[in-house]
Parts: structure tokens; sequence; C-alpha cells
């Protein structure tokens, strides 16, 4: 039986086209410092409140991704960008990436489909230099107010490019967002295992290389 055709290319970003050191250095360090300065504590102990904090709230839910919520949360001002920008050196694209999205754009449309918020995905495509790949940019939490968590995010993708799931195929390294939610819907989609964690699944690839090699004929 015939595959349908591949019309959009979809991937998430972090962990997928960037590396994750610019968001640690902000969530792991930058914010729990800011902390520590506006409530006289140490690092460490910055650290402790801080990262409970983020605990209670969770990675399902939308706030976790929205650092205006966090400045606001934990009296840091409103001053965010600064941060952002003084974290600039921070953003690294994986070195598959450009590769790829330059193969994949001679034949297909390409997306962003990310929980991050619309000013991380800007900032961070920017930054990285491959903003010009995409045709299209989704924060799910910033446009849709989701996380990419069920399929209903995915369709309401389908539904802005204007294609049915069974023409997108959509990667990232998050197995519940970025395989289990989209396959749900009926896109064809791919889990990013950069860690070789040990799966060997069919739907399991190593790097953007090997995922573009396993879809050369779509």
């Amino acid at each position: 039986m015939r595959m349908p055709s591949v019309e959009v290319v979809s991937f998430d970003m972090n962990g997928t086209l960037t590396q994750n050191h610019f968001v640690e250095a902000i969530w792991g360090e930058a914010v729990p410092r800011l902390y520590s300065q506006a409530r006289g504590l140490s690092l460490e102990e910055s650290k402790v409140e801080v990262y409970a904090e983020y605990d209670k709230v969770g990675e399902r839910r939308v706030e976790w991704y929205d650092i205006k919520y966090w400045f606001r949360s934990l009296g840091l001002g409103d001053d965010w960008r600064a941060l952002l920008e003084s974290l600039q050196h921070h953003v690294r694209p994986y070195s598959d990436a450009s590769y790829v999205l330059q193969q994949l754009g001679r034949r297909h449309r390409l997306v962003v489909t990310s929980n991050a918020s619309a000013e991380f995905i800007e900032f961070e495509l920017g930054a990285a230099r491959l903003r010009e790949y995409f045709d299209s940019v989704f924060s799910c939490t910033s446009d849709f107010g989701e996380v990419k968590k069920t399929p209903d995010v995915y369709s309401r993708v389908c539904s802005t490019v204007g294609i049915e799931p069974e023409h997108m195929i959509h990667i990232g390294d998050h197995l519940d967002f970025d395989y289990l939610a989209p396959r749900e819907l009926g896109i064809r989609a791919f889990y990013l295992d950069r860690n070789a964690s040990g799966r060997t699944e069919d739907f399991v690839v190593r790097s953007l290389t090997e995922f573009l090699d396993r879809i050369a004929s779509v």
C-alpha cells in the first residue's frame, strides 16, 4: 500500500534542533541566581526553592514554559529579555540541524512545533541561524494555550497549515509529546533518542541525519 505523500515536516526545537545548554543556563542557573539576589539567599538555597516551584507546576502545564510567568511568580521583575540576551552565547544548534533542514526544505514545507514560548522560539532560532528554514513556527503554549500532550495541538497545526495529518511527519525528543500524541492523530512521527537509551523500535532515530535517511523515499 502506498503511503500518503509528505507535504510538511515538523520539528520540535529544544533537544531536537538546538542543544539544551541555553535552557539549562536559564532555568538551572540564571533564574535561581536572580532569585537568590532578590531574596538574600545563597545560590544553593535558592536552587532548592526555585526547583521546588518548578516541580509544583511540571512540564504538562503551560506555565512551565512561560518565562514571564516565572518572573512574576518568583518576584524577579520584568526584564526577562535582558536575561535571554545575556545568555545568547549558550544557544547552539546540533551539528546536523542545518544540513538536514537544507535537504528537507527542497522537497517539503518545514515547521517548528514546540512547547517553548514564542519568545524563546524566536530568540533561539534567530541566534542559532535556523529561522530561515521554516515556513511556520508554532509555540503550542503561546499560540494555542496548550502543551502538546494531546493530539488536539497537532490537529490545530495541521489545520493552520492546511493539510490532513497523514501528510505530515513530526520528530522530537519527548516520547509522549513528540511521538505518542501526534501518532494518535495519524501523523507519522519519530522519537529522536540522541542519548542512545537502548530503544530499538522502528520509530526511534539517533540523529537528524538518520531521520533524513529514514524518510528519504517519502
